[in-house]
């Protein structure tokens, strides 16, 4: 298998490292939110999600509404998030199938925001995609490396959500506003996605290409 190849192994087992089109796809998303983070507040009223204005009939704040941010503490958060989702899984799927992951997420977050969450004014950020991020990594642990981890892991996630949902935010979570439906969203999004490429990885294994 080449250096630049991205794929998994012909069993479907993931790589040992993070291949290049790993390292093209995190460096895009990470500098993407830090240009619009220097953009300034204009451009980020223009791209944060706005119920308002995305039943008006602006649509790309669903997707934009994530890549903008309230804060550079926010920013750091959330890119500080995207080394630890890349660090623990992101050997384990393929940069495609990253791209499918993210955006199932980003789906899940707005349909959600969308059909329960009428209340919810505006909204920005990228930790309901990354919570979508973990659930897909937690999936492929599960199915590649050691099971009780992968467990402990699992057990403290919807431990995390399931007190977000009842208690709102975690205390270290600061005077920073949370929208914490965002993140159990995101983490459903994740798993349906990763449980779909596992089911379509059965069926037809995946061919050594690059992204």
């Amino acid at each position: 298998m080449s250096d630049g190849d991205s794929r998994h192994r012909s069993d479907g087992a993931p790589q040992a490292t993070l291949q290049r089109g790993h390292l093209w796809l995190i460096g895009a998303l990470i500098s993407s939110l830090v240009l619009l983070a220097v953009a300034g507040t204009d451009v980020q009223q223009l791209l944060r999600y706005e119920r308002a204005a995305v039943l008006k009939g602006e649509w790309w704040r669903l997707l934009t509404g994530h890549l903008v941010h309230g804060s550079l503490r926010h920013l750091s958060l959330n890119v500080a998030g995207i080394g630890l989702v890349a660090l623990l899984f992101g050997r384990d799927y393929s940069p495609w199938d990253w791209l499918f992951i993210l955006l199932a997420s980003t789906v899940a977050v707005d349909l959600g925001f969308v059909f329960y969450q009428p209340q919810l004014e505006w909204y920005v950020g990228l930790s309901g995609v990354l919570h979508g991020g973990i659930a897909a990594g937690l999936i492929a642990w599960w199915r590649y490396e050691n099971r009780a981890l992968t467990l402990v892991v699992a057990v403290l996630l919807s431990a995390k959500l399931v007190w977000e949902q009842y208690r709102g935010a975690l205390p270290f979570s600061g005077d920073m506003p949370v929208v914490v439906e965002a993140h159990l969203y995101g983490a459903i999004g994740g798993a349906l996605a990763a449980a779909s490429i596992a089911i379509l990885r059965q069926r037809w294994p995946p061919r050594s290409t690059s992204l």
